[in-house]
């Protein structure tokens, strides 16, 4: 009865693997497509932007998406790195955080010159996200 208890666990275990391994491909496939296709589309928008003569807008929107293309590359390693070893990682984790909330006040502030434009409450909400996300 012990065996059988035994060698039941270590199937079920190799099965919950198996299944993990193959979400781990999927995501994995998912993430490195959409950062091939966020940095295309950056390419193509910048260009497009530059060639309009829209500069500063071109320079804020092509950030804005490389720094996405990083989280998404940084997430993908984290997904590499559970999918070799089997573990989950924090330090990844906590560089998709800087990044994205980094990316955040960089296209903030380089909107800044925009604000005045949307009007009051957009300046406020604005300078709020600003204050939370520099705590």
């Amino acid at each position: 009865m012990k065996k059988d208890q035994e060698g039941t666990r270590s199937l079920v275990a190799r099965a919950f693997t198996w299944v993990e391994d193959i979400v781990y491909v999927g995501l994995g496939t998912l993430l490195a497509a959409s950062a091939l296709l966020l940095l295309g589309s950056g390419a193509v928008t910048f260009t497009r932007e530059v060639a309009g003569g829209v500069l500063a807008g071109a320079v804020i929107h092509l950030l804005d998406r490389l720094l996405l293309t990083l989280m998404i590359g940084e997430l993908l390693y984290t997904v590499q790195v559970s999918f070799r070893e089997h573990t989950l990682v924090p330090e990844p984790f906590l560089i998709v955080g800087m990044v994205a909330a980094t990316r955040r006040i960089l296209v903030l502030t380089a909107e800044f010159s925009e604000l005045p434009n949307r009007g009051e409450a957009a300046f406020r909400t604005s300078m709020i996200e600003l204050g939370v996300l520099s705590l």
